[in-house]
Order: C-alpha cells, then structure tokens, then sequence
C-alpha cells in the first residue's frame, strides 16, 4: 500500500458537516455496514457469504506455484500459542551453506507472489519464503489493537520462526510492509542479520503536517473516509461476498498482465483473492498501525539510527511507483558509515519483482553477491 499525501478535514467543514447532520448520517450508514458485515460471518450454519476456504486458498497457491521449476518443500513452522506459518524451502545441495535468503511479501501479500523470482534467488543461496503472520495459509491470530504491540507480535513470530528453523542469520527481503518488518526485525536482532533488502517499503516517512493546509480534500472524499475508517481495508471484498472474485478481476486486471508470461488464466486474480477474504488478522494489525491515508503511526525512520551500522541495506523502488523514493536517500543520510544502496528499475511499479522480474532477480542477486 502506498502512502497516499492525503490531509485531515479541516475546522470549518467539521462544523458545516455538523450542522446539516452528515455526522448522524455516517454514524447511521456505518452502523448499518458494520451490522451487514457482522451478518456475513457470525451464522456457522448459514452458507458462507464469500465463496473461499482454506481448501481453495491452498489449491489457488498450488496454482501459482505450478510454474517454478526449483525443487522445493512445503511446511507449516510452529511458533508460540499454537500459531504457524506456512513456509517454502529452497535449499539444494550446491548452496545449502551459505547463507539463506528470507522473503517477506507485503500487505495483503503471500508466497505465491514470489513466482517469478524463487527459481533465479535461489540458485545461489537457499530461500526461505514465508507467509507472515495473519496473513496466505498462515495462523490468523487476534493481534494487539495497539500499533506497538501488533508490530512485536510480528517481529516475534519472525524470530520464534527463525529459531524453529535453525537459521543461525540471514538476509531479509521485504516488499511493502515487510520492509518495514524487515527492519524492526533487524534492530531487535542484528546479530541474525546480514544484509536488509528493502522493496518499495511501506511505512518510514512521517505523514506531511502541511497536507491539511496546501490539499483542501472534497468534502464526498472526507465523507467515505469518515465512513470506512472504523472498517479494515479489504472489508469491502468480504462485503460483496459471491462477486468478489469477479470484482478483484475487474479491479486489479494489472495483476494478470504481470504475470502474464506464467499464467493467461485467472489464476493471480483467484489467489489475491482467496488469500483476502479469509479472517482479516494481520489486516486488522496492519490497520492499526496506520493513521488515515495509509501512514504509518510509528514511522520507521524515526528509528533506522536505532539499526547496528555494520548491516548493510539495499532499496529497490520502481520508476513507475507511487511510492516516495526520498526515503531511501534519508536512510542514506541518517547511515554514513554503513552501505545504503538505491536502486530504481525501470518499467516497475510497486510490485517490482512481477512489473520486471528479471531485472529484479539481477538486482537482488547483485545487491547480495558479497554475502557468503
């Protein structure tokens, strides 16, 4: 998710909304959704409102992962209170000494997103790719409501997976939101890190104070984020129930052209959405730990000086996104005696490693050539 630079309703609105009733029409309208949302999934003994199961979630991403030719295992990786994540291996024997890389997708993202990079990465070293937290086929846990707490729980089911898995250190690979993990991690256990790969990172800057005054917002825009603002930000899927898997087609057709060279189906469309509409739990942690548009409550640049200077940290962005790039030349400010590499490839959007997967895989392989 890009951070939009979106600001705040101002005063004299609030007070204009306030006096024709658009408070009580929201409140009214929002407690309808909440109610019709609730209906779609306290009845157990009703028909499932979305058509999805852990089945189809499980055979979407056996789908997507019918393409890569590597040999790989498949497991899931217990960790505290009964929790677990769903992990891919690959590790063959040329490369099974040196150190492993780590995958961590972003939001609302899972393994099978990787597609198209798990065959090159892992020729040279062994690749983990996991599905974090609450979200693909692992656990779905009740997470923390505060933004502090939620981003510990992933931090520590990263780091009781690591244990579980016997990985003395690693390089960490994160997109989106696991960038911004990536680097919590990081700062809590250097000692297991070798290298940060950072991939249009979610979540470092500092949402602008001056968007309020230099972006006066319409005030139907002011309306709808009034309205959904109490509500997770895939709610809307699960909302629509049985077109829901027409509507992520419909929506998102870009996701198909990127994978275009694997797939003519709709086999990415099925997947995002069987992976989405399952019990929203690391949707829930991720709306907690943002501010309206997007923005992170805990920026991560407040704390990368917190990071050991010794790790090096490669930031790939692609030129097409909407993402804001400075980020990647505050680090470098804020870390003069450590690497801090950009890159930016050309033709990508946010989803670099499926807008040009080749140029990506080169990059990634370059960026990691002197880690043993």
């Amino acid at each position: 998710m890009a951070e939009l630079e979106v600001g705040a309703s101002g005063g004299v609105v609030q007070r204009v909304m306030s006096v024709v009733g658009v408070p009580t029409l929201v409140s009214n309208v929002r407690g309808y959704v909440d109610t019709t949302i609730r209906w779609c999934w306290i009845p157990s003994w009703l028909p499932s409102w979305c058509p999805t199961s852990q089945l189809q979630l499980q055979n979407a991403e056996d789908m997507m992962l019918r393409c890569v030719d590597s040999t790989f295992s498949k497991q899931y990786v217990p960790i505290s209170n009964g929790n677990r994540l769903w992990t891919l291996t690959f590790s063959s024997e040329h490369v099974k000494d040196k150190t492993p890389m780590v995958l961590l997708h972003g939001f609302g993202g899972g393994v099978g997103l990787w597609a198209q990079n798990l065959d090159a990465l892992s020729q040279q070293r062994p690749v983990f790719a996991l599905d974090l937290l609450g979200f693909g086929q692992s656990s779905r846990p009740l997470f923390s409501t505060d933004a502090q707490e939620a981003e510990d729980q992933f931090v520590e089911s990263i780091e009781q997976w690591r244990a579980k898995v016997g990985l003395e250190s690693m390089i960490l690979l994160g997109h989106n939101l696991g960038g911004y993990l990536a680097v919590s991690y990081s700062i809590k256990y250097p000692d297991r890190v070798k290298h940060i790969l950072l991939v249009e990172p979610w979540g470092f800057p500092q949402r602008p104070d001056s968007d309020v005054e230099d972006r006066p917002i319409p005030v139907w825009i002011k309306l709808l984020g009034a309205l959904f603002s109490p509500f997770n930000p895939l709610a809307s899927l699960r909302l629509v129930g049985p077109i829901g898997p027409v509507l992520v087609q419909t929506l998102r057709p870009d996701f198909k052209q990127k994978f275009l060279s694997m797939f003519s189906d709709n086999t990415v469309s099925e997947y995002i959405y069987h992976m989405n509409v399952q019990s929203p739990s690391g949707e829930t942690a991720f709306k907690n730990m943002t501010v309206p548009y997007g923005w992170a409550k805990r920026p991560m640049l407040e704390r990368v000086d917190q990071l050991r200077q010794g790790i090096p940290i490669t930031i790939i962005y692609g030129s097409r996104s909407s993402v804001d790039s400075n980020s990647g030349s505050t680090i470098r400010a804020l870390r003069p005696r450590s690497h801090v590499g950009i890159t930016t490839i050309r033709g990508a959007g946010h989803y670099v490693y499926a807008d040009q997967p080749e140029d990506f895989n080169n990059k990634v392989l370059e960026a990691c050539s002197k880690v043993d």
